[in-house]
């Protein structure tokens, strides 16, 4: 037997089915607070630098824009794999997914800044250091062949490639869904699912590569085949966590308070555990191999963050970002408490940002065998926090920009009523 109320279907231009004004009006303070918090943590970025740590500033920057990068991708993955499977039970909050996988388009712009570290040679990516081999003796010959790819023109081609394939991809989307407000056209779902096999590989290819570029290539010796899937098990862990929080900020506002319904924050939450897990075995997984293969140009990567402040950050990983919310969000009863999986999803996310603080800032040093990376002090955490922090209000305040001018729900998909009436077993 159901366990909510039953359904109510409203017409298309029903007011709850837009963004109510409580929130609308956050959208100038986070954007222009978020502008000058990403500012002021970004130039005390660049004021932690020091000779040990010498591209402080523009890590600042690529964590904090990694963070948000990554929940707009899981956002687009979230939107593509539900027209995949043809998903009913996720309409009325799939538009949540596409306010902010629609904004892959504004962080193009967002992401002029590291292009503009490659003119500052060894100041965020070492191999634009042109004495970076002779300097690390490294083998002329191999490091010939690893230039082939880590050049600036190829880099900045390859940056351009994905954006245009992911916003190529969230447009379509995006306006799919949208035009489908106004006609009610069912044939729109049709091609939306029809390009969705192909979307999905293009996402994986292009996701895996931009990883190995912004992420990997930060220890450009260093390898691994799993770091693509890392970063995604973490945006697509990350994005159900996000939909999760604003659907019930939504809620408490007073939009799609009759949509939404237990049952779809109880399958929110078997994916935020299922994920959880996902991202533990792939993490484990890459380490196991590296560990268990032991050859120097991969464990380094390791051991630099087993080591000094880091190396209690990565006891914290496993801690709180596997074990707690494993053992959190494992029951039943909390999936179906909207308030309780809201407080896991934002607890989530601050882990999301401890993972990609971790992935990112330990490649700040010198890279010199033995080094221990720093934090960059007080200075340097306060900064990490107000770069993160203000990139993540301005992805906020533009994401409520986007759906302050749209409806907060798909009020003409052809299976809304599906959805709607979802029920778990």
């Amino acid at each position: 037997m159901s366990e909510h109320a039953e359904p109510k279907f409203k017409p298309a231009d029903d007011p709850t089915f837009s963004l109510p004004s409580s929130l609308a009006s956050l959208q100038l303070p986070l954007l222009g607070g978020g502008l000058v918090a990403l500012i002021i943590g970004v130039a005390m970025g660049f004021a932690a630098e020091s000779e040990d740590m010498p591209r402080f500033g523009f890590s600042t920057y690529l964590t904090a824009y990694m963070y948000v990068l990554t929940l707009s991708l899981g956002s687009l993955f979230f939107v593509l794999i539900q027209h995949l499977v043809r998903a009913g039970w996720s309409v009325v909050i799939r538009r949540i997914a596409e306010c902010f996988m629609i904004l892959l388009v504004p962080l193009a712009i967002l992401f002029l800044p590291i292009l503009f570290s490659l003119f500052f040679e060894g100041r965020l990516f070492v191999w634009t250091d042109p004495n970076y081999a002779s300097e690390h003796g490294l083998d002329s010959k191999m490091w010939e062949n690893k230039q082939m790819f880590l050049n600036a023109p190829f880099f900045i081609g390859r940056a351009i490639f994905y954006f245009v394939v992911w916003g190529g991809l969230a447009v379509y989307y995006w306006r799919g869904s949208t035009n489908q407000d106004e006609t009610g056209e069912r044939a729109a779902t049709d091609r939306m699912q029809y390009w969705s096999g192909p979307a999905v590989m293009a996402f994986s290819l292009t996701t895996s590569f931009a990883a190995f570029d912004w992420g990997m290539s930060l220890a450009p010796m260093w390898f691994s085949t799993m770091f693509g899937v890392y970063i995604f098990a973490g945006a697509i862990l990350s994005a159900h966590c996000l939909i999760t929080v604003v659907t019930y900020v939504l809620q408490r506002h007073g939009a799609i308070k009759d949509e939404v319904s237990v049952e779809h924050y109880h399958d929110l939450g078997k994916y935020i555990f299922g994920f959880v897990v996902f991202w533990t075995y792939i993490s484990f997984s890459q380490y196991l191999l590296i560990w268990y293969g032991n050859i120097p140009e991969e464990t380094e990567w390791f051991y630099a963050r087993q080591r000094g402040l880091f190396g209690g950050l990565s006891l914290v990983l496993i801690l709180l970002h596997w074990l707690v919310p494993f053992l959190g969000t494992m029951s039943r009863h909390v999936r179906r408490r909207p308030g309780l999986m809201a407080c896991w999803a934002v607890y989530i996310l601050v882990m999301h940002a401890v993972d990609i603080y971790w992935i990112i800032m330990p490649e700040a040093r010198h890279l010199v065998h033995g080094n221990i990376p720093s934090m960059g002090g007080a200075v340097g955490l306060i900064a990490s926090v107000l770069s993160i922090v203000g990139m993540t209000a301005l992805f906020v305040g533009l994401g409520l920009r986007v759906a302050s001018g749209n409806r907060v729900i798909a009020v003409r998909d052809p299976r809304l009523r599906e959805s709607i009436v979802f029920e778990n077993f």
